[in-house]
């Protein structure tokens, strides 16, 4: 073997089968991958961006414009692509919006790379500029950014406005950017430091079909999608004891099955009167502690259901899990998991209304921390982009609240951050001064995008703008209703600086991870060892057939 070596031979260490990608195909790969799953999105940016339709395998359709859930819904099968995806996840969970424009970022900055590494630029000395560009990108998006009062509504109603314009819930933003921030400051509190705390667990979401959008709603306190168990129940309780159980109101069975042979009429009826009797002591010991009102988890027997009903009390069986959670915070009660040792103590406090029209019951309790929205709309499809809309939403008006810094939209705080790094850049020795340029170059896509997908020109666009922060004027945005170039925060298009500063910073680790990639290479299965009996070595495995995305990217 040794004399094969000296001849210039290759050793040959993997199976014929497997797959391998060196060097500058290697990037261009990762590369081309990314740059795919950016473009696919780049199109619904922005006000006047475009939806996609997803159809999945079962013929489910979803019509959305959310960058995070089309990119989840996607089949991608890619594992590059996959590391972009993940950019829109991270972002989603970080700000709760800007998930499009942190891919759309992500591949532009790795299309500006690959003109790098064009002109034998290194890999790490792109990286490393990128990484000091996203450091100088964050530090002046707080000189720029707006400290503002948490509670001026007025603002925050503008920066839901902004999120959900060109989503399925502009058409009526006005009105639910007002329940949006009515809800936000339904579940602030205020820690000992001082500092506005958001908790969005107590924020309840729930959707209806069959009406106007216009007519959806904010409830202080829970609502409960059930019947009562029985028509002569009282249908509304003001003023009610509730007690929230998570314990079946039925006849207890035994824990092994058991045969029981009847010789006489009398024997059976004497076990229907036991039966009978233990329905009758569940109930009684409900009405010993007061309660009027009964949300069970579980069963309610037909039996139970009639003394209930002539007690007076309330019931509702089979309500959701997260019903039963919800509303112990909006009535301030405990969920009792064995009925027999609850205790008045248990209850909670609150009125219980009953709106016929929806089939709806409205839980409000004194003081209750916990606020339900509720969502209407015609059909389905609009419910649920309508919900995704509002979703970002909230999270947007939270971020606000907490961190207290806004800044322009409509492109104006990337032109300014593209200005500022040029400027940095001349500070910047080495081949890095031409990654930072680049990553300011990157930045500006998202102007030019806004004003593609308005049927503008990009171009004209983005000269104007640049003309304009030349001039100082930092704020200045495109306003793509118009086709001006103002002052957008006095336009009311505001968004938080945090979700600015998340999305850089998700772009530039995503697009960093994969530039220091350079050689791909198809893995066994790497999830368990081959034992010392098998060919080869433990835990050494096949190579090949990790690679299935190498083909193509959908």
């Amino acid at each position: 073997m040794s004399q094969r070596m000296q001849q210039g031979q290759p050793m040959i260490v993997m199976s014929e089968d497997s797959q391998r990608v060196k060097d500058r195909d290697a990037q261009d790969y990762n590369i081309r991958a990314a740059r795919a799953v950016a473009e696919a999105v780049r199109s619904t940016l922005g006000p006047k961006g475009m939806d996609k339709m997803l159809v999945d395998s079962m013929g489910s359709v979803t019509i959305t414009n959310d960058g995070v859930t089309i990119l989840q819904e996607m089949d991608i099968d890619n594992p590059t692509a996959e590391m972009i995806v993940e950019v829109a996840e991270t972002q989603e969970d970080e700000a709760g919006d800007g998930t499009t424009t942190a891919v759309a970022i992500a591949g532009e900055l790795l299309k500006n790379a690959e003109d790098l590494l064009e002109q034998d630029i290194h890999p790490t000395a792109i990286i490393k500029g990128f990484h000091m560009a996203a450091d100088q990108a964050r530090t002046e998006i707080d000189a720029v950014a707006t400290e503002i009062d948490t509670s001026d509504e007025d603002l925050l109603r503008k920066t839901a406005e902004t999120s959900m314009t060109g989503k399925g819930a502009e058409v009526n933003k006005e009105h639910l950017a007002q329940l949006i921030v009515d809800a936000v400051s339904g579940v602030t509190v205020e820690s000992d430091d001082g500092e506005h705390v958001v908790d969005l667990e107590f924020l309840n979401i729930e959707t209806q079909t069959g009406r106007a959008v216009d007519q959806s709603d904010l409830l202080e306190g829970g609502i409960v999608d059930k019947d009562p168990v029985h028509d002569d129940m009282p249908t509304s309780v003001e003023d009610a004891n509730i007690l929230l159980l998570n314990d079946p109101i039925e006849v207890e069975e035994t824990d092994v099955d058991t045969e029981v042979s009847v010789t006489d009429p009398d024997q059976l009826q004497k076990f229907l009167d036991r039966e009978e009797k233990q329905l009758k002591d569940k109930v009684a010991h409900i009405v010993d502690t007061g309660a009027d009102v009964v949300f069970c988890q579980k069963g309610i027997d037909d039996l139970a259901q009639h003394y209930l009903a002539k007690e007076g009390i309330l019931a509702v069986r089979r309500a959701k899990k997260s019903d039963l959670e919800f509303l112990s915070e909006v009535v301030n009660a405990a969920i009792v998991s064995d009925l027999e040792s609850s205790t008045a103590d248990d209850l909670g406090f609150g009125d219980v209304t009953r709106d016929e029209d929806d089939e709806l019951f409205y839980v409000e309790g004194e003081d209750a921390h916990g606020v339900t929205l509720l969502l209407r709309g015609s059909t389905e499809h609009v419910v649920d982009e309508l919900e995704r809309g509002v979703n970002d939403a909230l999270d947007v008006v939270a971020q606000t609240v907490s961190d207290g810094r806004v800044l322009a939209g409509g492109g104006a705080i990337e032109v300014e951050l593209a200005s500022r790094l040029r400027d940095y850049a001349d500070s910047v020795s080495g081949r890095e001064q031409l990654a930072v340029e680049a990553f300011a170059d990157s930045l500006e896509l998202v102007p030019r995008v806004l004003a593609e997908n308005a049927g503008l020109d990009s171009i004209d666009t983005l000269v104007d703008l640049r003309a304009a922060h030349e001039d100082g004027q930092v704020r200045a945005g495109l306003n793509v209703f118009s086709s001006e170039v103002e002052d957008t925060f006095e336009a009311g298009v505001v968004e938080p600086a945090h979700a600015k500063e998340q999305a850089v910073s998700s772009a530039t680790e995503a697009a960093n991870l994969v530039l220091k990639i350079d050689d791909i290479i198809s893995a066994g299965d790497l999830s368990t060892d081959k034992g010392d009996d098998e060919e080869g070595a433990p835990g050494a495995g096949g190579m090949g057939g990790g690679m299935g995305g190498m083909g193509g990217m959908m």
